[in-house]
This record gives C-alpha cells, sequence and structure tokens, in this order.
C-alpha cells in the first residue's frame, strides 16, 4: 500500500494535469472568452477552467483527498483556478515540499461571490430582508385591475414579476407593469418584471366543440353529501375569475350585473327543470363570486331572477356559454392521427358492430415539424401523461400507437402540450408573434425570458433583434430541451457578449424531453456549469403549485422549495392561493440559508446536542 507521501506526490502530478488543461482550454477557447462582455471575462475563462476540470473522471481523486483529511472539490464551480491552485500547495506543504509560486489568480473565492451577487441583482432586484433567494412570481390577469394584490404580493415577498405574454394583451400587460411599478415605489421595493416569450410552442389544436352548457358541482363527500358549494364567477362577458379558481362561469348583461349586492339570491330553473339558487358571497376585482349547494346545468339563455325587496324581481338571460370542451380518450394499444391540416380533433368512430372506422385525431400548432418525423421516435402528451410512437409518416399526418395511458384511459384536449424528445425538430429561434411581442417587452420589461432556446443562433437572433431596436434589456434563456442542455456552454459564452444573463430551468418541459431517469443530474449539471459562469438561474416549473391552487403542500413540494434554495430565483406559478405559497416559500427559503448556500452545506449550533437532543425551534426567520 502506498504511503502518503507515494499518494500526496501521486496527487501534486494528478493536480498538475489537471491544472495544464485549463491552461490549454484558455489558449484553445481564447476568442470565445474576448468576444463576451468585458463584464464577463473573469467568468467566461471560469467556464472554460471548469468545464477543463470537468474534463476528467474526479472521483477517485476526490476519495484520495477525502482519506487524507483534504480539502474536496464538490464546491469548485465558482472559482476553479484559485482552489485547484490553493488544493495543490496543501499537499506541497504536507509533502515537505517548497510551495508552488502561482503569481497573481484573478478571480478570489470572495470575487467571484461579489460577481454572482451583482449578476443577480441586476436581473431579480434587492434580496429581500434576511433572504438570499428570490421568488419570482407569474402574474395572473387580475394584477392588472387589482392594485392591493399586487401590493400583497410584494410585501408578502416577490421580488420578480413574470408577465406571460402567452396570454392577455399590450394594454393588460402595461396594467400589470404599472401595478408592479407603483406598489415597489410604495413599499420602497425593486421589484423586477420579466415578461416571457410564448416561443415555437408545439400543443394539440381545436377539438370539435361540445355543448353549450355548465355543469354546477358542489364539493360532496363519499356519501354525496355535500361538503362545500361549488364557486360561481358572475361577471359581464370576457370578465374573467382572477386565477380562473372559478368552478364555473356565468356572463351576464352588465346593467343588470350592476343591480347585485352581497347577501343577494338569484334563483333559477336548471335544464332539467331543477329549481336552483346561487347567493352572492362577495365583489372581487370586476365580478363577483356565488356559491351554490345544488348541482346544476345552465345553458345559453337560462333565465335568472335577482329577487330585491325594494325593485321586485330582476330579470336577465345568461350570455353566450363557451362550449363544453371536448376531449380524446386513449388507452394503450390505441392509435391516433396527428394531422397537418388544422381539422378539429374528435375521438375514433365506430360502426354498429363496435368496429373502428375512423381512427382519433387531432391537429397540432406546428404543422413544419411534419418533415423532420420518424418512424420509431416516441411523442408525449400533456406533460408526459400520454406517451406514444409513431408508427407511420405520411406527408400530411403521421399516425401514433399509444404505449402509455391511464389503466381506464387518459383523457386529451386542445392545446395541450407535444413533445418529441428524439426528433431533430428544426424549429426554435423567434416566432413572429414573439417578433410581434418583443417591441413591447424591450420598452417596457426589465428582462426576457427567452423560450426554447436550442443553440447560440437562437441567441444570436435574439440579440440582433434587440440591437436593431437599440434596446438593452437582461436575457434569462430558458433551457427545456435536449439541444439546449447539450449545447449550453456555447449558448452561454454567446449571451455573455450582453449583459446580464439568467438561466430558467424549465423542468417540465426539460423533464420530458430529457427522460425522467435522466433529469435529476441534468437539473444539478445545468446549476453548476451557471455557477461555473456566475449566472444566476431560476428553478422553475410547479414550485409549491398544489398549494398555490388548492391551498395545502404536498410533502414532496416543501423537499422541492427546499432543495430551491441553492438557486438565485426560485418561480411560483399562478394560483388561487399564490399569497399564501410566496409567504409558505419565503420562510423555507429563509430557513434552509442555515443548512446550505448553493451547493456548501452549513453547520448552524445545534441546540441540546450536549444532552443527545435535537431542536428545530433556534431559527428566527419572523
Amino acid at each position: 500500500m502506498k504511503n502518503n507521501n507515494q499518494k500526496l506526490d501521486a496527487l501534486e502530478i494528478k493536480f498538475d494535469e489537471i491544472i495544464n488543461q485549463l491552461k490549454t482550454f484558455e489558449k484553445k477557447y481564447e476568442s470565445e472568452i474576448n468576444n463576451v462582455n468585458p463584464l464577463y471575462t473573469k467568468s467566461a475563462k471560469n467556464l472554460i477552467h471548469y468545464l477543463a476540470f470537468r474534463s476528467f473522471d474526479l472521483s477517485l481523486i476526490q476519495d484520495e483527498l477525502n482519506e487524507l483529511g483534504l480539502p474536496g472539490l464538490s464546491n469548485i464551480e465558482p472559482h476553479v483556478m484559485k482552489s485547484l491552485l490553493s488544493t495543490k500547495n496543501i499537499i506541497e506543504k504536507l509533502n515537505d515540499k517548497e510551495i508552488s509560486n502561482n503569481g497573481k489568480v484573478d478571480l478570489s473565492v470572495k470575487k467571484a461571490k461579489k460577481i454572482l451577487n451583482k449578476n443577480t441583482k441586476l436581473l431579480f432586484g434587492n434580496k429581500s430582508k434576511k433572504r438570499r433567494t428570490r421568488i419570482m412570481v407569474t402574474l395572473p390577469n387580475t394584477a392588472a385591475d387589482d392594485y392591493k394584490f399586487v401590493y400583497k404580493l410584494i410585501k408578502s415577498g416577490m421580488n420578480c414579476a413574470r408577465i406571460n405574454c402567452a396570454h392577455d394583451s399590450e394594454e393588460v400587460w402595461m396594467k400589470m407593469i404599472d401595478n408592479v411599478k407603483d406598489a415597489s415605489k410604495k413599499l420602497n421595493k425593486n421589484c423586477k418584471v420579466t415578461m416571457d416569450l410564448g416561443g415555437p410552442k408545439l400543443r394539440t389544436g381545436a377539438m370539435v366543440p361540445g355543448a353549450q352548457v355548465i355543469h354546477i358541482k358542489p364539493n360532496r363527500d363519499e356519501y354525496g353529501k355535500s361538503i362545500s358549494p361549488a364557486k360561481i364567477w358572475i361577471a359581464p362577458p370576457d370578465v374573467i375569475p382572477p386565477n380562473n379558481s372559478a368552478d364555473s362561469i356565468l356572463p351576464v348583461d352588465e346593467i343588470w350585473f350592476k343591480k347585485i349586492k352581497k347577501g343577494n339570491v338569484i334563483s333559477f330553473t336548471d335544464s332539467r327543470g331543477k329549481k336552483c339558487k346561487i347567493t352572492i358571497d362577495k365583489k372581487q376585482g370586476l365580478g363577483k363570486w356565488g356559491s351554490c349547494n345544488e348541482s346544476a346545468y345552465i345553458t345559453s339563455g337560462t333565465e335568472l331572477k335577482l329577487i330585491k325587496q325594494k325593485d321586485g324581481t330582476q330579470k336577465v338571460k345568461v350570455g353566450e356559454l363557451l362550449p363544453l370542451e371536448k376531449s380524446i380518450t386513449l388507452k394503450i394499444g390505441d392509435k391516433i392521427i396527428l394531422t397537418k391540416e388544422a381539422i378539429q380533433g374528435e375521438d375514433a368512430k365506430y360502426d354498429e358492430n363496435g368496429i373502428i372506422t375512423e381512427l382519433a385525431h387531432v391537429s397540432c400548432t406546428l404543422p413544419e415539424i411534419f418533415s423532420d418525423l420518424k418512424i420509431g421516435e416516441s411523442i408525449y402528451f400533456d406533460d408526459g401523461k400520454i406517451e406514444g410512437i409513431i408508427e407511420e409518416v405520411r406527408e400530411n399526418e403521421v399516425e401514433i400507437k399509444i404505449t402509455y395511458a391511464k389503466d381506464l384511459g387518459s383523457k386529451l384536449k386542445a392545446d395541450k402540450g407535444i413533445n418529441l424528445p428524439v426528433s431533430d425538430l428544426k424549429v426554435s429561434g423567434l416566432t413572429d408573434k414573439d417578433k410581434s411581442d418583443m417591441n413591447f417587452v424591450a420598452e417596457y420589461a426589465d428582462a426576457v425570458n427567452f423560450s426554447f432556446v436550442n443553440n447560440e443562433n437562437d441567441v444570436e437572433q435574439l440579440h440582433d433583434f434587440l440591437e436593431n431596436k437599440q434596446k438593452s434589456i437582461g436575457v434569462i434563456l430558458k433551457i427545456e430541451t435536449e439541444k439546449g442542455f447539450k449545447n449550453l456552454p456555447r449558448i452561454l459564452l454567446r449571451s455573455m457578449q450582453k449583459y446580464p444573463v439568467g438561466v430558467m430551468i424549465a423542468r417540465g418541459d426539460l423533464a420530458i424531453e430529457t427522460g425522467w431517469k435522466n433529469f435529476a443530474s441534468i437539473q444539478e449539471e445545468i446549476m453548476r456549469i451557471c455557477e461555473a459562469a456566475h449566472i444566476p438561474d431560476v428553478w422553475a416549473t410547479q414550485v409549491l403549485e398544489t398549494l398555490a391552487k388548492k391551498g395545502v403542500p404536498t410533502r414532496s413540494e416543501i423537499t422541492d422549495s427546499a432543495l430551491a434554495e441553492r438557486a438565485e430565483c426560485v418561480m411560483l406559478n399562478k394560483g388561487y392561493y399564490i399569497i399564501k405559497a410566496v409567504k409558505m416559500l419565503d420562510k423555507i427559503l429563509r430557513r434552509m440559508q442555515f443548512f446550505q448556500k448553493k451547493k456548501e452545506i452549513i453547520l448552524p449550533k445545534l441546540e441540546g446536542a450536549e444532552n443527545l437532543h435535537l431542536s428545530h425551534q433556534i431559527y428566527n426567520i419572523n
């Protein structure tokens, strides 16, 4: 067995080899480093150093360092050369050798930390009191008309507001931004505004419309008893409920609507001849909330009666209801046709003997992908809830066999995501809608969230657009495909030619595109690469999703949120209980700071340890 001196000699040789590799990579990619914005020069060099460092299998070296009680290499990302040289000097000292004169290293541990903090602040605003990680919140359309709601979000801990360009209009976006700016000023905060470009969205097309009817359904227990009423949103046409949180929506005449007051009762006879009533509970924004304890079916034109003691009975008819959203039910072994032409989708058709006469079919929103599809490639629908394999490719359609669905069948609806993880799709970059939206985004947002970035050419296209408009805003790259992950180093180096830049780990699409078994390690690698480049990252998709939508979190959501402390920013999606979710996330992130900073493990004093006791009531986070 080697003695310690022999082990130290071997380690020193290995460290020299790694350090020389860093210098080789730095020379090889000198032009890429020199092309970045001067503010990113040290960061670009460190990124190249990190990639050189990771070109070795380091697991054995790490084991040997641990056996000798030496510092490991697990937190080396932000300051690669400095960490390697420092560790090498320790090895030399322990081996009774003269310490190498390495000269001045231009990126110290302290300097690396300051660079990342500066980059984070510019993109995501000031950190909150006692919390390093920022919170980004996707604004619902109610944020346009409800200033108090936005005020509460910022007061509760929102550092950055996200507006999705896939929804609403420029008029609504402007109202949201005005409310964010006004509330920020009132609270003396610096809440940033980022706007998401839709990108080339690959989704299922429209379905054949169903009947124009709504089914009001109160929540019932297993015995059929009503345990909570259905929430009814009553408002003039086109006034949408906040966070789309209504069980049912009743569009009514605006003049009649203004006569409704809290406590009023609206009676009606449903489509089955059943007499029912709705009690008005409260007003919110431009609509009013009612509750109904009975099951009812309402169609367009149903007569509503508002009984007023002074004015008598006021009648109105329900406005035009949206048709019921039809879906296609798919089981394992079923087949479905994906059409290039925008034909309304519908379920399979059968003859009187139960034999299929026409396969189920649905269109897709990006017909240009059809030339890129091949037999045998996998396809996923609705966030991976339905899986299939392409069996036939024709000029205007592909035939798919379903390989995974629920035992009783999964429902495929319109506007659901389609993922083709192994297909070499040529679609990327700015769409026509993105270019139109960018005119607004470049004028009023602090940063743009750039969707489906697959390579450095996509980044160049965005940069060219901004240069032509003579605008300079932050760019947050959404990494959500296998290509985007594989090309991440080059994507970052190209992005770093402008300042500032960040990365959003779009975990929903990324998990499907890269495979569930691969996703955890891929997410880890993205965070490491970003840290090496001193680029802030966003932990996105379904963070505290159940809490935001239903008011109670799941255990796995709490664990996920705790891990999110390693990112510079965490994104919450909209939901009826979003303010509650922001407050919960704020407390989780502040508490986790006692245990972890980025990937560095922190060991606070464990009260009661001398008595073999454990305690968690030691951290003041209120």
